[in-house]
């Protein structure tokens, strides 16, 4: 089951139900995916309960709502500052390689020596899967902004003026809500795009924060449910109408250093992200980089990430800030 959000003419929302492949209808009575997670999280229901119990409407284009730029991200929060948005990192079996070359030491180190990417990575290998009960290692944990730098699918992502690059970084997200007596509940998964900052990365990995502090984007549809465990998708820049660079993605515990349970337990053991109504996306990394493989990204080229069993792919072009003066005044 697939789900997703419609910005009606009267600017209230549809929620969209589909199965993959299949048409899209309107939840009816849902004001948001957000209430209808809370909901079932409040009342002990499952999500597909409470939207069986609520029926479906009419039918809606989803292509077309795409194309008009009425798509919402495919949950939201109505106040903004109570969406999450953050990450892990080198949770990918292929991902410590790219990585590693970002963070190279240019001293004169024995070759068994590794950097503190490559531990961080063996880590994952050697702990990151722990047998039912047991806590396993925590990762790489990085927070990028709250509801405001969620981008809808289709819309703009704004690499900063100050930025030294906007690339993209296409992972699967995890959605959830927390419950009214704090316990958090996972919607689902989506296919998003961590947009980074690599250039800044790579000169050392401690700006590892200021890279990943921007906007995302995910959607434009959440799958309900557990995640396959072998997870196929595709990433591609598309400049000036032609495919510029593309390349497959794999993702899924079969291909990753960690399970999603501990992922999860090692974000949500800190209260602070137990908060009562709150939305969370929390995105669980990548092995495929453009930047990888040595491109740039220029304003107005078009990122599109994709999955089998995710619906429709994710499209935003990228768009670059202008130069802001920043002045701290004394009160």
């Amino acid at each position: 089951m697939l789900l997703s959000q419609v910005r009606n003419s009267d600017s209230t929302i549809s929620v969209v139900c589909r199965e993959d492949g299949g048409k899209g209808r309107v939840v009816q009575g849902a004001s948001s995916v957000h209430a209808l997670a809370l909901e079932a999280a409040d009342s002990g229901r499952s999500l597909k309960a409470v939207i069986d119990a609520r029926g479906l409407g009419d039918e809606v284009d989803l292509e077309e709502a795409y194309a008009a730029g009425r798509l919402l991200s495919p949950i939201t929060h109505p106040d903004a500052a109570h969406l999450h948005l953050t990450g892990t990192g080198l949770t990918h079996l292929g991902s410590a390689a790219t990585r590693d070359s970002m963070h190279k030491k240019t001293t004169e180190a024995a070759e068994e020596t590794l950097t503190d990417s490559m531990k961080m990575f063996r880590m994952g290998l050697e702990n990151g899967k722990p047998k039912a009960g047991e806590k396993g290692v925590q990762p790489e944990w990085f927070y990028k902004g709250n509801g405001t730098q969620a981008v809808a699918p289709g819309a703009a992502l704004t690499s900063p003026s100050f930025a030294l690059d906007g690339g993209e970084e296409p992972e699967m997200a995890g959605i959830y809500v927390i419950a009214a007596d704090g316990s958090p509940f996972r919607i689902g998964f989506a296919v998003s795009n961590e947009f980074s900052d690599h250039v800044t990365e790579r000169i050392n990995y401690l700006y590892l924060a200021h890279s990943k502090l921007r906007q995302a984007s995910f959607g434009p549809e959440i799958r309900v449910g557990a995640a396959p465990d072998d997870i196929r998708g595709f990433s591609r820049i598309i400049r000036a109408g032609e495919v510029l660079w593309e390349k497959p993605f794999v993702s899924g515990e079969a291909n990753m250093s960690h399970t999603f349970a501990n992922l999860e337990y090692h974000h949500f053991k800190y209260g602070l992200f137990r908060a009562p109504g709150d939305i969370h996306v929390h995105m669980f990394g990548t092995a495929t980089l453009s930047f990888g493989d040595g491109i740039r990204t220029q304003e107005g080229d078009v990122f599109e990430i994709g999955a089998d069993g995710f619906g429709l792919p994710l499209r935003n072009p990228l768009a670059v800030a202008g130069e802001e003066e920043i002045v701290v005044r004394q009160l």
